[in-house]
């Protein structure tokens, strides 16, 4: 598989506090990656270095086999990557076509946009029956499958997920679990994300990092985590 994030010995600190701690992890193309671990473990810091929204310290970034850390948040957008950001970013006084429309801004091809829109309608049906209503208006499963909504109108090669269960009905933690899973399969889109649910995490994901204190501290294939027992002790609440 060709390799499309390389994210090597990264340092990053706020305020001299370390974040993160010569953090390395990939992804390849096609493959759904995910970040577990506590509050605070260095999840978050990681998509918000990958955005050019936190500046590294040391280390380095690569998408595509280009150096990514030191592009312009803007930039990193055009090139293919896209964020749906942790606590539901809605634009609340939009309509829900506006806000999905929102995603496209970096684009120009109409008749992509009209095609790209119509593929999240038809994934998010629920989307389809809100069009006109404004987002504030929507639960807030409704409102998360809105922004992966928004972020695949960038068609991005590269999706990243920062607690897309956080605050949700579990009913609806199942729907967007399916969703991200499908995404990825009919899409060919390359997946990190960042989840405290690892139970969710490890069992959407092909491989998965686990985070103690802006460090990785176990990596492997997710299936074989869900067993281990130090998995099972620190992330899922003991046996399975």
């Amino acid at each position: 598989m060709t390799e499309i994030l390389n994210f090597k010995d990264v340092e990053l600190y706020y305020d001299h506090v370390y974040a993160l701690k010569g953090v390395s992890l990939t992804v390849t193309e096609g493959e759904t990656v995910a970040l577990i671990g506590a509050n605070g473990a260095g999840k978050s810091s990681i998509l918000r270095a990958i955005t050019g929204l936190a500046k590294i310290k040391a280390g380095s970034i690569h998408y595509r086999g280009e150096r990514l850390d030191g592009t312009r948040a803007a930039d990193i957008v055009r090139k293919g990557i896209a964020m749906v950001p942790e606590g539901l970013r809605v634009f609340p006084f939009m309509s829900v076509r506006d806000n999905l429309m929102m995603g496209a801004f970096t684009r120009t091809d109409k008749a992509g946009i009209a095609q790209s829109l119509d593929s999240v309608l038809t994934r998010f049906p629920r989307l389809k029956e809100r069009f006109g209503q404004q987002a504030s208006t929507l639960s807030g499963g409704e409102q998360q499958m809105m922004v992966i909504g928004r972020a695949l109108m960038a068609r991005p090669k590269l999706l990243l997920l920062d607690e897309p269960s956080l605050g949700i009905a579990p009913k609806l933690v199942q729907d967007i679990a399916r969703a991200i899973v499908a995404i990825s399969r009919d899409e060919k889109v390359s997946v990190l994300l960042v989840e405290q649910n690892s139970r969710m995490a490890l069992s959407i994901s092909s491989r998965a990092y686990a985070m103690s204190t802006g460090s990785v501290v176990l990596s492997g294939v997710s299936k074989e985590l869900m067993s281990d027992d130090r998995i099972k002790a620190a992330y899922l609440g003991g046996e399975l």
